[in-house]
């Protein structure tokens, strides 16, 4: 895990508003889709609507998420998903309690 581009994802309140959402999805999120929110994820475009901004930055954000291990991207159909990646999450606090 390369905490530097974690920490670097998680410096913008856009991006931690989004894994807050993405924490518990149906609490946050319109389900208007045959997919399990919290299995699969949430529609990039459910996630922008939320968001307010542009679909083009509401994917850079997500992109960045992604690249730093903290979302995981499903593809079905014309359409992408994300949801949190636990496990780094999880090993985020864990080197927070240890190091920090």
């Amino acid at each position: 895990m390369e905490n530097i581009e974690i920490f670097k994802a998680l410096a913008n309140e856009h991006r931690l508003q989004i894994l807050y959402w993405l924490k518990d999805p149906t609490a946050y999120f319109v389900h208007e889709t045959d997919v399990d929110m919290v299995e699969v994820g949430v529609c990039v475009g459910e996630i922008q609507k939320k968001l307010g901004l542009t679909q083009s930055t509401t994917s850079h954000y997500l992109s960045i998420l992604e690249k730093a291990n903290l979302l995981i991207a499903t593809r079905i159909g014309k359409w992408t998903y994300y949801r949190r990646n636990e496990q780094t999450i999880l090993k985020l606090r864990d080197y927070i309690d240890q190091e920090l």
